[in-house]
């Protein structure tokens, strides 16, 4: 299950070629490959890039015009796929950084 609070990572096997605003995905170790379309690449664009996931859903809701809970429903499904195909991975978003202490 994802948690809004963790940080989504790119696996170092995981290649992203964009054409346009359109993208694909390409596991190198499975071969699995995912096609996003102009909004899932901006949501894997976000997520990949912001501090944790619930940073990426904050900028996604000034961007769209969406209910949050749609959006946020949408997002837990694409990042579920992108998981379960390896073609992003998650861990707590306090990871790699440093302590405040």
């Amino acid at each position: 299950m994802i948690s809004f609070a963790d940080r989504a990572t790119i696996p170092a096997n995981v290649l992203i070629r964009f054409l346009d605003q359109e993208s694909v995905l390409l596991n190198l170790n499975t071969e699995k490959y995912f096609g996003l379309d102009s909004v899932g690449t901006r949501m894997w664009q976000l997520v990949t890039s912001a501090p944790s996931i619930e940073a990426a859903f904050n900028q996604l809701i000034e961007e769209f015009d969406v209910e949050p809970e749609t959006l946020r429903s949408n997002l837990c499904d694409l990042l579920g796929h992108l998981v379960e195909n390896g073609l992003i991975a998650k861990q707590p978003a306090d990871v790699g950084t440093t302590s405040a202490v």
